[in-house]
This record gives structure tokens, C-alpha cells and sequence, in this order.
């Protein structure tokens, strides 16, 4: 497992949050997070993990980063991803696109 590089080194400028999951836990993570899937052209998206650790899977790359509370990994636009659960967790992921 690799860590992640720091979130300013790859977030760019001139994003805008437009919207948020609801607080997830490890009971609660929809089965989507689970499986292989990605965001929309143009969509970013920051996972926020606020307690525990998960695996966040990229798939692109076939990184697996674990992730612990505090982390919070830029996910790119259409970058194939999952998470895999290995204990208690609590999370939320914030999506962004380019102010307009």
C-alpha cells in the first residue's frame, strides 16, 4: 500500500462543491462505493474518512492506499475506483466541478 500524496499537490484550482453523501459507516456503505465505478466526465470528488480506516482501490493505477481518519484523497474524473471495508469506519464524499 502506498500513501497518498498531500491533497494541495493535486487538487486543482477553481473547483466548486455541489454536493455531499450522507455520513457512511461501515453497515451503511452503499454497495456502488463497493464495487468497481467512477465519477462523471469533469466530476472531482474528495473522500472524507472521519473515523476508522478503509482501502480506497484505484483501479487506474492498482494503488490500494489505506485511508484513516483524517484522510482526504482527491479522486479524479472518471477514475475507476472502490472501497473495501476492513473495520469500522465512518465517511462522506464531496463532489466538485469547475466553477462556472
Amino acid at each position: 500500500m502506498t500513501a497518498p500524496p498531500p491533497d494541495d499537490e493535486r487538487w486543482p484550482a477553481g473547483l466548486k462543491a455541489y454536493k455531499r453523501t450522507p455520513d457512511f459507516t461501515e453497515a451503511t456503505i452503499p454497495a456502488g462505493l463497493r464495487r468497481e465505478h467512477s465519477t462523471k466526465p469533469g466530476v472531482w470528488a474528495k473522500l472524507h474518512v472521519t473515523d476508522g480506516a478503509i482501502d480506497f482501490h484505484d483501479s487506474s493505477s492498482g494503488d490500494v492506499r489505506r485511508l484513516s481518519a483524517g484522510s482526504h484523497p482527491v479522486i479524479f474524473p472518471e477514475r475507476v475506483h472502490h472501497l473495501a471495508v476492513i473495520g469500522p469506519v465512518s465517511l462522506f464524499v464531496e463532489f466538485y466541478s469547475e466553477e462556472t
